[in-house]
């Protein structure tokens, strides 16, 4: 399956669509909302590293997930995006499996969003991904003048204030990759909504009056606060040595650790199948050409180059996946001087459990302690995928160049040396 050309394909076809079908009310939900869309949700596939056919489906969905604007408007736009994306598909030889799962991340984005999987996770955040970002001001802006211009009423600065500040209290962002990138950002969009709150108007001198003392009041009092949270601050900084640096580390240590992951799964995954298919091919030539090696004595050379490529690229297969065990032991000593990390099972797994449990009390009551073996396991599973990768790669290319070279002296042997007739 090409999904590359299917989706240039997609890509064509939703442009011409956009210039065909030209609503002047339509001011946000128009072709340049749809390629914004679609670049954030290439910028957060590309960070999970999706399959070809899952990059296929949060790509397709992207593109169709708002034409349903144009076929009747906002109710519904959903359901209409996901037909007309299930009828461009129907035809080109995608699955069905995929045409439906194009169609759920189309439909995950209906409001409240409620994505069941990652894939609609990368659409539903890829939607509202500009909630975290610089242009959230001048993309807010837009919104309001279409909605005004569909609905045609004029809506107040103050009520679309309010009700953009609602749906910012209430949405989150469904990726780790999202929550680290754009919160931030989002949260200090939300401040700024609030920080426009319009002062009510004083209907004699005595109520200002009475506004300015209470306001007087209240700025004493949350001066006095930010001086006790700042002394507690202080005294916290002292404590520890550092300023604590909040979900943001934590964060960023869970998704390096979980692309580590996926990404070690991946190359099992590749390596199991060189060995399935080498394996295979093994016991063919050993059940069929070598039993009858003596009648073709031609195919003699061919067939022995042709086993070698196929246990060579066993064993770099095997050597990728197979595991390396540590000790499994630690030392007082190693606690001491904050070498060894307690988040990687070959360091204790020959410990008893009452002194791995001290170890870790030891571990979690000191901040330095507990990063260093954070940053020690993140970059120690760097060094294992990148030996991994290193023998996954030779033994792509011992199977790819063996293979090309086992074909080529079949060829000869078959076309150069033919075996004479009895």
């Amino acid at each position: 399956m090409d999904y590359n050309k299917i989706l240039e394909q997609a890509q064509q076809y939703v442009r011409s669509f956009f210039d065909t079908h030209v609503d002047e009310s339509l001011i946000y939900h128009n072709r340049t909302h749809t390629e914004k869309v679609v670049e954030a949700a290439i910028m957060i596939a590309q960070h999970y590293q999706l399959n070809e056919r899952d990059f296929f489906i949060v790509n397709v969905a992207a593109w169709f997930h708002d034409l349903g604007y144009y076929r009747g408007g906002s109710a519904g736009h959903e359901e209409k995006g996901a037909q007309m994306a299930e009828a461009f598909l129907t035809g080109t030889g995608v699955d069905a499996a995929v045409i439906e799962a194009v169609k759920n991340c189309i439909l995950a984005t209906r409001l409240p969003q409620r994505p069941a999987n990652l894939l609609e996770e990368i659409v539903c955040d890829a939607d509202l991904f500009h909630l975290g970002s610089e242009g959230f001001g001048d993309r807010n802006k837009l919104l309001r003048k279409e909605v005004e211009a569909v609905h045609h009423k004029k809506i107040s600065k103050e009520e679309w204030r309010k009700s953009t500040i609602r749906f910012l209290e209430s949405h989150h962002y469904h990726t780790d990759y999202c929550k680290l990138l754009l919160n931030e950002k989002k949260q200090e969009n939300l401040e700024k909504l609030k920080a426009r709150e319009p002062e009510p108007l004083s209907p004699d001198p005595v109520t200002t009056l009475l506004h300015k003392h209470e306001e007087v009041e209240e700025q004493a009092k949350e001066a006095q606060e930010r001086k006790d949270k700042k002394g507690k601050k202080d005294e916290e900084k002292k404590g520890n040595g550092k300023k604590d640096a909040g979900r943001g580390i934590d964060t960023v240590f869970r998704i390096t650790s979980n692309n580590n992951q996926r990404l070690s799964s991946q190359a099992d995954s590749k390596a199991h199948i060189l060995i399935q298919v080498n394996s295979i091919i093994i016991s063919v030539l050993l059940s069929l050409l070598l039993r009858k090696i003596d009648d073709h004595t031609n195919l003699a050379i061919p067939a022995v180059i042709l086993l070698t490529v196929n246990l060579v690229t066993i064993i770099f297969s095997i050597l990728a996946t197979r595991p390396h065990i540590p000790p499994g032991t630690f030392s007082k000593a190693d606690l001491d001087e904050k070498k060894v990390n307690l988040l990687f099972f070959g360091n204790f797994y020959k410990m008893s459990l009452p002194e791995y449990a001290n170890g870790m009390l030891i571990m979690m009551d000191d901040r330095d302690f507990l990063y260093g073996s954070l940053i020690r396991d993140v970059y120690f599973q760097g060094i294992a995928l990148g030996k991994k990768y290193r023998w996954l790669r030779l033994s792509y290319n011992v199977f790819m160049y063996g293979l090309i070279l086992s074909v080529l002296s079949f060829l000869i042997a078959a076309l150069v040396f033919p075996v004479p007739a009895k």
